[in-house]
């Protein structure tokens, strides 16, 4: 889901919206700013919400892709949790630190994933009553979808049958661009992640993440697939 946010034409004004709207963007390390300083392309999205009894959190990320070929996000905090009611925003550098400061908030904190699957993000999945699924979720046949994701991955550390057997049981999927413009022929260097969501039974969900590169030889087009965000974002940051 993209961050509900004007577009900007380049990656430095949509920082520049970011700080400019952060209450706290003062307590930012110098040292990330400076970075920031040779952003490449941007890319927002929604990471969490929660809406309970008029109020209301929400946690996006932004991330930027930087001319050493690394990647560098901030979290912004957006809640109405103050006196007055209202939205104040908030960012951090340092996920930890939005941990921190989202659990001060009079709200209920996220639900932890499942195990013994401790790599699969598994935030719950709230459903409307007697729906199974629906837009944007694909009702298709999801074992299916994901064998023809893992058949077309081409790294050798992708997701074996222990990672993917909780997967082999979802009902309905979801396929969101998490980072850069769809690949096309013809336009030199091609780096795009996607996010594979399933639905899983008990209302859960989990995530493999998809990297599409044309770092190759060739520059054909090439498929990674990994468990975690983390995993494919290093990913791309050795092909980029």
């Amino acid at each position: 889901m993209s961050v509900p946010y004007e577009t900007a034409a380049h990656p430095e004004e949509h920082l520049d919206r970011l700080l400019g709207r952060a209450l706290n963007s003062f307590e930012l390390p110098d040292e990330v700013l400076t970075r920031l300083d040779s952003a490449l392309a941007y890319d927002g999205s929604l990471h969490s919400a929660h809406h309970s009894a008029g109020r209301h959190r929400e946690t996006y990320r932004h991330t930027w892709l930087l001319t050493d070929g690394s990647v560098l996000t901030l979290w912004e905090l957006v809640h109405n949790t103050a006196p007055g009611g209202l939205a104040r925003h908030e960012v951090y550098a340092d996920e930890a630190e939005l941990s921190a400061a989202t659990a001060r908030l009079p709200l209920p904190a996220d639900e932890p994933g499942l195990e013994p699957v401790d790599t699969l993000r598994l935030p719950p999945v709230r459903l409307p009553p007697m729906v199974t699924a629906g837009p944007p979720y694909a009702p298709a046949d999801s074992a299916d979808h994901l064998r023809r994701l893992l058949r077309r991955a081409e790294n050798l550390d992708r997701p074996g049958p222990q990672d993917t057997a909780v997967l082999r049981t979802a009902y309905a999927h979801e396929i969101t661009q998490a980072f850069g413009p769809p690949c096309r022929t013809g336009t030199g260097l091609c780096l795009s992640l996607y996010e594979h969501v399933f639905l899983l039974p008990h209302g859960r969900r989990a995530s493999l993440w998809e990297v599409e590169h044309t770092a190759t030889p060739d520059g054909r087009h090439m498929c990674e697939v990994y468990v975690t965000e983390a995993a494919a974002r290093a990913a791309m940051e050795r092909r980029a």
